[in-house]
């Protein structure tokens, strides 16, 4: 009977903790969301008339839209523990970013521990599944200039022209950094056996913690933000200059994101909203290369990709074993480093938000008492 009493109280403590999160992020949302648009439009005479100043204002209120979302998990115990090469000093650099894709939680992991890298996350551009668009988020997104992918093959070809389109338009007009998209083109559990089956056809290696990534987007995202070509690589050299005056360099590097889950359970965005899990540690795996060992050409791209995620295949394999990443060749551990965030800055930004909403819901309602 006691035992039936304790389950029930911590049940019963779990739907209060989950109610109380969902009225708050309901909230949160409402009121953070609609004030970001409404001060965006009201700064539109700013954006014809300096642009850059524009998409510099439009990138920090993007980065603390990002902010709020990390401190739901934060706030849950959800924190994030960094292995490998510190990115951090590529952060002003422009850089490809390929991330093994299991859930929906991994664009709030990155969303997370991306906020102590300068200024990636203002900077940055994102290729997300068109679903997303339609979530609360999505406007933010749409405004900020991601770009929304249709997967499956009736849609691939005219997307990726589509993906051309929207990096010659908006990429360097809004000075963007780095970008990001999963190659898996999908979650883990909806594409592994049919990555499994290409695989097996076609003798390539069986993978199970990831799939076999897509070449398309890589592709145009290499021919289209790269220099000049050099042998069938992306040259490091000087580019087209930027609104903001200086002489682009194209894509420097490709970091190479892994994201590992304890005992291989991924969390999706539910979780960070509801917070029912315990806290946990996501573990992300960073590995930086030059973009000039990157080649360009199909066939040999499609190598270099395929070998990309073989290497995740292990890291993971590894750390689903042991608990840590293997450490890289002429070292004896892995070093790992937890990421922090400030919760005075988190709380900062939070309260902006409310207030924000609140000042927006008094001018509003003056100016309807005025025009009626």
């Amino acid at each position: 009977m006691a035992e039936l009493m304790d389950s029930a109280r911590k049940l019963g403590w779990v739907l209060l903790n989950c109610t109380v999160r969902f009225i708050f992020m309901f909230i949160n949302n409402f009121v953070a969301i609609p004030s970001y648009c409404l001060y965006l439009i009201l700064l539109q005479p700013l954006r014809i008339w300096d642009s850059p100043t524009f998409w510099y204002i439009e990138g920090i209120m993007f980065k603390w839209m990002l902010a709020m979302v990390s401190s739901w998990g934060w706030v849950a115990g959800y924190t994030v523990t960094e292995w490998g090469d510190d990115v951090r000093p590529f952060s002003e650099d422009e850089a490809m970013v390929i991330v093994n894709h299991q859930a929906t939680g991994d664009v709030c992991t990155l969303m997370m521990c991306l906020q102590d890298k300068g200024t990636v996350v203002r900077k940055m551009m994102w290729l997300m599944d068109h679903v997303f668009k339609y979530t609360n988020f999505g406007l933010v997104s749409l405004i900020h200039g991601d770009f929304f992918i249709k997967q499956g093959k009736t849609h691939r070809d005219k997307q990726l022209i589509y993906l051309k389109d929207h990096l010659d338009r908006y990429y360097q007009s809004r000075d963007r950094k780095w970008i990001v998209l999963f190659p898996e083109g999908g979650f883990l559990r909806k594409r592994r056996e049919t990555s499994q089956a290409f695989a097996k056809k076609n003798s390539l290696p069986h993978l199970t913690h990831v799939t076999l990534p897509r070449l398309g987007a890589t592709q145009v995202i290499l021919r289209t933000l790269g220099a000049q070509q050099e042998n069938g690589s992306v040259s490091s050299e000087s580019g087209p200059q930027s609104q903001s005056g200086y002489k682009r360099k194209g894509l420097q590097w490709v970091v190479d994101v892994t994201i590992a889950y304890p005992q291989a359970r991924p969390m999706d965005i539910q979780t960070w909203i509801f917070g029912y899990r315990p806290p946990t540690v996501t573990h992300v795996h960073y590995r930086v290369y030059p973009i000039k060992e990157v080649p360009v050409d199909t066939a040999p791209l499609t190598d270099w990709l395929y070998q990309r995620f073989v290497e995740k295949e292990d890291l993971l394999t590894h750390f689903y074993a042991t608990g840590s990443f293997p450490p890289a060749k002429g070292q004896k551990e892995m070093p790992s480093r937890a990421m922090t965030l400030d919760p005075v800055w988190l709380c900062f930004i939070q309260s902006l938000a409310f207030a924000s909403g609140y000042m927006w819901y008094r001018v509003l309602q003056y100016a309807y008492c005025w025009v009626f």
